[in-house]
């Protein structure tokens, strides 16, 4: 049966008018209506009206923007919709409840547009000549649960949203974007990004516990929250966006948590990174574009595995519903951003166009990833968004062994966290983590203040971090990417920084390898300080005559303790190719090696003016990174006698 008419929103729909409705507290929900207006880039999002004065904005991001970077998609001409808002009203959530339709939205013509051994066979590739040839750590594929619709676009959004409503509690946004030709309706279990009062914020979730029969208790967590790997799959998210927060945040971002974030059949755990911006929260938007967790890492180069392998584009999934709030004219006179920011990803999310509903749903795809299992993950995610829109029995969807991610958060979550032995196993991750990102980074000159350093970004962008570390030190840090920086650029620099990225450092083919190898070789010739890092260090390793060979086991993530010239030093590792000498060997030419003795595989190189490291300093990994970083730009830097760099 169909409730009684609810007078705004059923009217709003019978009139055509475009609408959204936002339930962000338990209690009230939102009603946003106004113009539509399509734009082509952030940029273009019209935050104020013609007189300047600020307005408030609801953006529907596509997955398509990343273009704005510089990155690859299939592009499908996705608008970047705008919901300008003319009225915004809050309501009793039960108030609007009881007007809402509950008739059940039929489904025919359903099923998944990739079938399960396809899809199985993605994955097969990916791990094999995506992962297996260094191209990153992981990657998102995603397939869609497809059907035919007969309802009318408004009536099923609201009846779905009215399903998410009464059974779903605990999601960031729960919500229905009513326009022209487009219907979004979903329940987004976390922020991407928020800007408030001159602070950004990003909140990390990773690492799934599922609750045995009775519920979790802190026995049964402790084995889940010692796993090295759930661990070490979180603190990888927590890198990737720290990338992110160091490219918007002039303080880079620091990390508070881990937390749980406890659910009525899961627990996850999280972090929380927050930092300072006085950017325009559009920008800070493109920075950002988009989760790794939707997407891959590196993000560059997960948009272009994603592009290679998915086979139609992505429309919304994996973007960003945006709010943009003005701020107010009393806080505006700081000079700071107009406007705040509120942007839950866009997963979790069905799609209403033209008679047809779309359910986008991915997989991460590891080393270790099992295809079936894939396979499984993507139909557990679909039967948990259709269950949780009322659009299959919910004990069907509760059923779904792999439907980790779709579930709410029970109604009164136990403290866990609040157990001493919990407690405990929580803080005792932060002992594996580098303090700089954990303290209070403080403002001043380092070692190295009124120098400057040129970084040179090979397509991964743990060069944000890399340059924010620098500065600390002191060092004016400037990051230009391979395929734009120049020759002269090159030569001037007090300092090069050559920066990490993905793919076989021995490839002829590529574009990018050819120019990284060109701009070591040219700065070693000129005898001028060199750092080079991760990717780089191979470069310049294979410069010198050093073998490179891929590793039998990919570190992604790894943490581990080297010796630096003398000095053990706690480092995180992402690279899937080493440089190798014979076991034994510490000298290449005129390069001190710093070498694992049991393997011949280099660590770092340093000699006359330049200097090298295989791991990630800038990672929370790398708990020695920032002494390390100083030791080997001192090094660099330093001057040395005529000819000694030959």
């Amino acid at each position: 049966m169909t409730g009684p008419a609810h007078p705004s929103l059923l009217d709003l729909a019978a009139r055509g008018v475009p609408f959204a409705v936002i339930a962000r507290e338990p209690s009230t929900v939102e009603i946003l209506t106004g113009d539509v207006v399509d734009v082509e880039l952030l940029a273009d999002i019209p935050l104020r009206d013609p007189d300047g004065t600020p307005r408030e904005v609801l953006a529907l991001v596509p997955f398509r923007q990343v273009r704005e970077r510089g990155f690859e998609c299939h592009d499908d001409g996705a608008p970047l919709r705008c919901l300008v808002v003319r009225e915004h009203a809050t309501v009793p959530r039960d108030g609007l409840l009881a007007g809402l339709p509950t008739d059940a939205v039929p489904l025919t013509d359903a099923g998944f547009d990739i079938g399960d051994e396809e899809y199985a066979d993605i994955v097969r590739t990916v791990i094999a000549d995506e992962i297996g040839r260094g191209e990153g750590a992981n990657f998102v594929i995603r397939r869609d649960f497809t059907a035919a619709v007969a309802t009318d676009a408004a009536t099923a959004a609201l009846t779905w949203f009215r399903a998410l409503l009464e059974h779903e509690r605990g999601a960031y946004w729960t919500f229905a974007i009513v326009t022209p030709g487009h219907v979004a309706v979903g329940a987004s279990p976390e922020a991407h990004v928020s800007a408030r009062d001159g602070f950004v914020t990003m909140n990390p979730i990773s690492g799934t516990f599922r609750h045995p029969a009775g519920g979790a208790t802190a026995e049964t967590l402790t084995d889940f929250l010692e796993s090295t790997k759930e661990t070490e799959e979180l603190f990888m998210v927590v890198d990737e966006e720290l990338k992110m927060m160091s490219a918007v945040c002039s303080d880079g971002g620091r990390i508070t948590g881990p937390h749980l974030k406890e659910m009525s059949r899961l627990t996850h755990t999280e972090y929380v990174l927050r930092g300072r911006s006085r950017l325009d929260p559009r920008d800070i938007l493109r920075e950002t574009m988009f989760a790794p967790t939707v997407t891959g890492s590196p993000m560059q180069n997960a948009c272009t595995v994603i592009t290679r392998h998915e086979r139609t584009p992505r429309g919304y999934y994996s973007g960003v519903a945006a709010l943009f709030t003005p701020r107010g004219a009393g806080v505006l006179a700081d000079g700071g951003p107009s406007h705040d920011l509120d942007a839950p990803i866009l997963i979790r999310t069905a799609y209403l166009e033209d008679g047809r509903l779309r359910v986008p749903v991915g997989a991460t795809l590891v080393r270790h990833s099992d295809p079936y299992g894939e396979v499984g993950e993507t139909h557990g995610k679909a039967a948990g968004v259709l269950g949780a829109i009322g659009a299959i029995a919910r004990e069907i969807a509760t059923a779904q062994p792999d439907a980790i991610d779709e579930d709410a958060p029970a109604p009164a979550p136990r403290p866990l966290a609040e157990d001493p032995q919990i407690a405990a196993l929580l803080a005792s991750r932060n002992a594996r983590l580098a303090s700089f990102w954990l303290e209070p980074q403080g403002d001043g000159g380092g070692p190295f203040e009124g120098r400057g350093a040129l970084v040179v970004d090979a397509e991964d962008r743990f060069t944000t971090m890399l340059a924010h570390q620098l500065r600390h030190l002191g060092l004016a840090a400037r990051i230009v990417p391979w395929h734009e920086v120049r020759d002269d650029e090159i030569d001037a620099a007090e300092l090069v920084v050559c920066g990490p990225g993905p793919g076989d450092p021995r490839d002829p083919a590529s574009a990018r390898m050819r120019r990284m190898r060109e701009i070591v070789a040219r700065r070693r010739a000129s005898g001028r300080p060199l750092l080079a890092v991760c990717l780089s260090h191979q470069i310049l390793a294979d410069s010198l005559g050093i073998d490179l060979a891929p590793l039998a086991s990919p570190h992604q993530g790894l943490q581990k303790t080297v010796d630096v010239f003398g000095v053990p030093a706690s480092i995180g590792f992402y690279n899937t190719f080493t440089a190798r000498v014979p076991v034994g060997t510490l000298y290449a030419g005129v390069a001190e090696a710093a070498v694992e003795a049991s393997t011949g595989d280099v660590y770092a190189l340093r000699g006359p003016g330049f200097a090298s490291v295989q791991g990630h300093l800038e990672s929370i990994l790398s708990r020695d990174g920032m002494t390390t970083l100083e030791r080997l730009v001192a090094h660099a830097l330093q001057p040395y006698p005529e000819g000694a760099h030959a």
